[in-house]
């Protein structure tokens, strides 16, 4: 029999006191099991939900449900795990599931067996339905098993097959409690193991489990300067280059954990054997960390940061400078557009709905103010244009549904959204079902771009807002914003007066000058991490200059519709 530890990698020299991190007997863990359909977390649906926590040995809470799929369980599934559609019916739908189980894993480190499975599944979720995901730490037991077990010891990894050999009290049903209740004594028999090579803390255990490179490990020094204060990090390259910007509630600890392993990623290893010296920027709360990020990225463009690729990646919609104004996509804003969107598609799934709301012509062809003599095209044969293109409508025929576009976007008039909604009923009494469900999820997607739209240029509008959150420790995290943009960051700490931080804070704040556009000009990244940031509970308002308003007509009211038209998917701020 091989010895287990032969191939063990053990980080010699005296650890500094910050370095021990957090001991495995004081590490919460949640370890969880989901049931699905099938294997595809994008195409495949969650029946099932189980989790055990547990902290030195002692079970501190369980959470099981089952979940409606709202689709059909194929029949090997049902036989497999012995979860039927009737067992389903009626259960809750994962997006009312979801919140609860995030709650109750909030702060834990998550575990699993064959964690990639189950972890592309509740990240697809948070995705789907609107949820941050909270990026928690993640043991997975078939690692964990196959660093600590020989192959003589351990031929399979499956968790039947580790059940067995640590002869475990619960045995896997292939049902999500049952099965990670198992997962949990394999687990603890898996811990007993490492702690004879040295492994005693959380962050010891994160390093053990992949294979750390030797150039990683020897890296280790460049964190050691860092402080552990929020901030933002920078990986610089040979030729002072920046290869790689982050942020961390502590920069230290998080600067480590790409030298201990706890970093697996191909790419960033490969960023990690490049980089030279490690740069940090400490910051007075996250809210400036994360906009300090913003605009490092957009300065440097670092090679190893996927968002950084196109930083001018929104699209907006526009009407076009004519007689006869049509939607157009732009890249570059001006006053009155509707957006940013992410992607193009979303933008024409936006444009669709309004071309469905009001008679808009679609084609691109120059249309003259008189004079027209271009032939009808097959839309206005078939009425959905009135054909200014070869004369039959006026530029003064024309311009009311100019206008309603207009009021649509900065909330002055939510006519068109009425026009759709009678449209819905109209399709739903013809029974033409499929174009009605294509119609109402393309008006939702409209009300959720109008009311982020209308929210954010709400924001970009105020010449100055101070607004303060309370730390953990009784004290407060204030935010000057000019224009939509982070113009100063502080905090009083607990027994200091506020105000004259305050004061301070904004007679030191960067000046900003305004320019065209929905967003005055501001990033529009930078501006929605802003509004997120005052969106969160417990935020209070300073002051403002000047009242922080929505518009009457505003797309707000219709939130609620569109949550429901979306099957009661949150709709949070999802453009940073």
């Amino acid at each position: 029999m091989s010895d287990p530890a032969a191939n063990v990698h053990i980080v010699t020299g005296q650890l500094s006191f910050d370095e021990l991190g957090t001991p495995l007997r004081d590490t919460t863990f949640v370890v969880f099991d989901l049931e699905t359909t099938g294997g595809s977390a994008e195409e495949d649906a969650v029946t099932e939900i189980g989790a055990v926590k547990v902290r030195a040995g002692e079970v501190l809470g369980e959470f099981a449900t089952l979940v409606d799929p709202e689709r059909g369980i194929p029949v090997q599934v049902a036989q497999l795990t012995g979860i039927t559609q009737l067992m389903v019916t009626g259960a809750p739908r994962l997006q009312t599931v979801l919140p609860a189980f995030l709650e109750f894993a909030a702060g834990a480190v998550l575990v699993a067996h064959n964690s990639g499975f189950d972890i592309s599944f509740l990240k697809a979720a948070c995705e789907r339905y609107g949820y941050r995901w909270p990026k928690p730490p993640v043991v997975c037991t078939v690692k964990l098993a196959r660093r600590v077990l020989s192959r003589d010891e351990a031929p399979s990894c499956r968790l039947s097959a580790l059940a067995d050999l640590f002869r475990t009290s619960t045995r896997p049903t292939h049902r999500a409690l049952a099965d990670a209740r198992a997962t949990v004594e394999v687990l603890h028999a898996l811990l007993e193991r490492v702690g004879n090579v040295g492994v005693h803390s959380l962050e010891e255990l994160l390093a053990y489990l992949p294979e750390v490179t030797p150039e990683q490990r020897r890296k280790r020094s460049l964190a050691a300067h860092l402080p552990s204060k929020p901030g933002v990090y920078l990986f610089r390259g040979p030729k002072e280059e920046v290869l790689y910007v982050g942020t961390a509630s502590d920069l230290r600890r998080r600067v480590r954990q790409y030298f201990t392993a706890s970093e697996g990623r191909r790419r960033l290893r490969e960023m990690v054997a490049l980089a030279v010296r490690v740069d940090a920027v400490e910051c007075a709360h996250p809210l400036e960390a994360e906009v300090r990020e913003l605009r490092l990225l957009r300065a440097h463009r670092p090679a190893y940061n996927r968002r950084s690729k196109n930083p001018h990646h929104a699209w907006w919609l526009v009407l076009t400078d004519e007689p006869f104004p049509r939607l157009s996509m732009v890249r570059n804003p001006r006053d009155g557009a509707l957006g940013p969107f992410r992607t193009r598609q979303a933008a024409e799934s936006v444009a669709s709905a309004l071309l469905d709301a009001v008679p808009l012509r679609s084609c691109t062809i120059k249309i003259p103010a008189s004079n027209q003599r271009a032939s009808p095209c097959a839309l206005a044969e078939l009425g959905r244009c009135q054909a200014p293109c070869a004369g039959r409508q006026s530029v003064e025929e024309y311009s009311p549904a100019v206008t309603a576009v207009r009021d649509l976007v900065v909330g002055r008039s939510a006519d068109p959204l009425r026009t759709l909604i009678d449209q819905l009923g109209n399709l739903a009494s013809a029974e033409r079902f499929e174009e009605a469900a294509t119609r109402r999820d393309r008006l939702a997607g409209l009300v959720r771009s109008l009311d982020r739209a209308q929210r954010l240029a709400a924001l970009a509008a105020l010449p100055q807002l101070v607004a303060a959150r309370p730390d953990r420790e009784g004290g407060w995290e204030f935010s000057v914003v000019r224009y939509g943009r982070l113009a100063s960051a502080g905090v009083a700490r607990r027994g200091t007066r506020p105000m004259p931080v305050v004061d301070a804070l904004v007679a030191s704040a960067e000046t900003v000058i305004p320019a065209a556009g929905p967003l005055r000009g501001a990033p529009p990244e930078e501006t929605g991490v802003v509004l997120r940031w005052l969106d969160q509970p417990g935020t209070r308002l300073v002051y403002a200059d000047e009242p922080w308003s929505s518009p009457a007509g505003a797309a707000a009211a219709w939130v609620p519709w569109a949550e429901q038209a979306a099957g009661a998917r949150p709709l949070h701020d999802r453009w940073a």
